[in-house]
């Protein structure tokens, strides 16, 4: 039993963690609409998301990375929805973890992957497959780094228009996952070839809820970024109140995403590269041993 003393020395120190964006505050559900198209942010384990992508259509939806099946599976239920296929990004457990678990509890789906590693996995795909989720368009975009067979889903309604992409552990809000199995120019590959080059309304959701800290970070390549800034006080608002940051938008996370900006001066300054992939391995190297204040 605590005493008094270490009651108030413990919410004092959680107070503390909140300001500074240490404590995993946990997430509720959230519901962002999208032209014929909803997207249901389920958190997950500390500080996981998996996500509900609904045709409105048909009714008919798929998950990405459902690493926690219950919360899957009761989503479904609530809303009354048709699971049909489970989107999974990369092989790690805990975002391929509950693949098994929620296919024994739901029945054959289709499981969608590009990495023989993941667990169910009955669809290998590359980049530039593509599938259906009801009247949804799926594009599959190979973006191997954090592990070699790593998939970002880019979607859109009919009209192609409100697109969003869930990216796994490759792009973050304001930062990019570590580089387990690839290299920098890999990493460059895929988020200033490839996912810079989507809309730049499309929507990001991400695997994890790293903002705070990725932001921290980015104010400390690019301190007179503004935009940088101003996002970092609304998330911390944002975590303070027990609300997700996602999603953001690829046109932000050109403005103050370290990792998406290495061929800006200001970053190349920063670690006194100009080359953008060697720009994008000095960032990498920074932002492992880097500890926010």
């Amino acid at each position: 039993m605590l005493t008094n003393s270490k009651v108030v020395s413990s919410l004092l120190r959680k107070v503390i963690q909140v300001t500074l964006g240490f404590c995993k505050i946990s997430s509720t559900p959230k519901i962002i609409c999208h032209t014929k198209m909803k997207v249901k942010l389920l958190p997950a384990l500390e500080d996981n998301y998996m996500y509900l992508i609904i045709d409105e259509t048909s009714n008919q939806c798929a998950v990405v990375d459902p690493v926690e099946p219950d919360k899957v599976e009761e989503a479904i239920r609530q809303d009354g929805l048709n699971l049909t296929t489970v989107l999974t990004t990369h092989h790690h457990w805990d975002h391929a973890g509950g693949n098994e678990q929620l296919i024994k509890a739901v029945g054959k789906k289709e499981v969608v992957g590009g990495d023989s590693r993941i667990g169910a996995l009955n669809r290998k795909v590359t980049h530039g497959d593509e599938l259906k989720i009801g009247n949804l368009n799926v594009k599959c975009l190979f973006t191997p780094c954090h592990t070699s067979g790593h998939i970002c889903y880019y979607v859109t309604g009919p009209s192609g228009s409100e697109p969003a992409v869930f990216t796994g552990d490759t792009l973050f809000v304001a930062g990019c996952g570590k580089f387990f199995e690839g290299t920098p120019d890999q990493m460059y590959s895929a988020l200033v070839e490839i996912l810079s080059s989507l809309p730049p309304e499309t929507r990001v959701y991400c695997g994890h809820e790293y903002t705070v800290n990725n932001l921290k970070f980015a104010a400390s390549v690019e301190p007179d970024n503004r935009r940088i800034t101003e996002r970092l006080n609304l998330a911390i608002k944002q975590r303070q109140n027990g609300e997700p940051t996602i999603p953001s938008t690829i046109k932000e996370e050109l403005s103050f995403n370290p990792f998406m900006r290495v061929r800006e001066a200001s970053v190349q300054q920063h670690v006194k590269q100009t080359d953008p992939i060697k720009v994008m391995g000095a960032l990498r190297t920074e932002k492992d041993h880097f500890k926010p204040s």
